[in-house]
């Protein structure tokens, strides 16, 4: 069952293109990779899909509804959710209040569960406050923890490992896992490493769609993408010069 489904999406900004004509699909159960270098559009993406930008051209379809013209609320009362590449800071709240904001739960046994699976310990955790004295990979995996609490139909995780610690990232791949067996995740990535849980990956270049297809085919082109994605004159067409490096 297809749960999002991206058809000619389009966003140009001041006459800039940002990205053109992307199209993929993510299944229900499914962790569908974007993956690309900086800068190539994903986290443009991710904001057009949430409603935070309105497209220039396409459509966005949630199980099959039509949403492209639909609210930031209502995409989410459908069930899809963003967490954000850069958390966001509460001042004055604690992380036990942030929690069963986000997380629409006072349960506090679902609560510790969620702080365990991104490898926080509740008792260090829950009276801390969400604001700076949280370090940025503490920010990222409290939000995940928020996003595994909520059990969203579709949940778009933007680079997931920002800030993380290395020996972090295992758990919080593993809690990735959990939240699509539930629903479903679009993971934003430039990690090559990330594609190893994902089921599907849509490879992504200055704003245009390369390939979609098997994680493991897509990471052998993933280093040509690099190789001529951060030359200016050849990144003018991604998708010509990725065809003549790759035959």
């Amino acid at each position: 069952m297809t749960l999002l489904e991206v058809k000619d999406l389009s966003l140009t900004i001041e006459g800039k293109t940002i990205f053109k004509d992307v199209n993929f699909k993510v299944s229900k159960g499914e962790i569908h990779a974007l993956i690309g270098v900086n800068g190539c559009g994903k986290s443009s993406i991710a904001s057009v899909l949430m409603g935070l930008i309105s497209p220039t051209k396409g459509s966005i379809f949630l199980a099959g509804e039509d949403v492209t013209n639909v609210s930031i609320t209502d995409r989410a009362k459908r069930g899809l959710t963003l967490a954000w590449q850069e958390p966001t800071r509460f001042e004055g709240i604690s992380v036990k209040q942030y929690l069963e904001l986000s997380g629409k739960t006072k349960d506090m046994i679902q609560i510790r569960n969620a702080l365990n699976a991104v490898g926080l310990l509740p008792s260090l955790y829950l009276s801390r406050k969400v604001d700076k004295s949280l370090s940025g990979g503490e920010r990222k995996r409290i939000e995940l923890a928020s996003v595994f609490l909520l059990k969203p139909k579709i949940a778009i995780l933007d680079e997931i490992d920002s800030g993380v610690d290395y020996i972090a990232i295992e758990q919080v791949l593993e809690t990735v896992k959990s939240i699509a067996s539930k629903g479903s995740v679009l993971l934003i990535t430039h990690q090559e490493e990330f594609l190893k849980i994902a089921n599907v990956a849509t490879l992504i270049c200055n704003g245009i769609v390369l390939r979609t297809g098997n994680p493991n085919e897509i990471s052998k082109y993933y280093k040509y993408e690099c190789a001529f994605c951060d030359d200016e004159e050849r990144r003018k067409n991604p998708l010509e010069e990725f065809l003549n490096v790759t035959g």
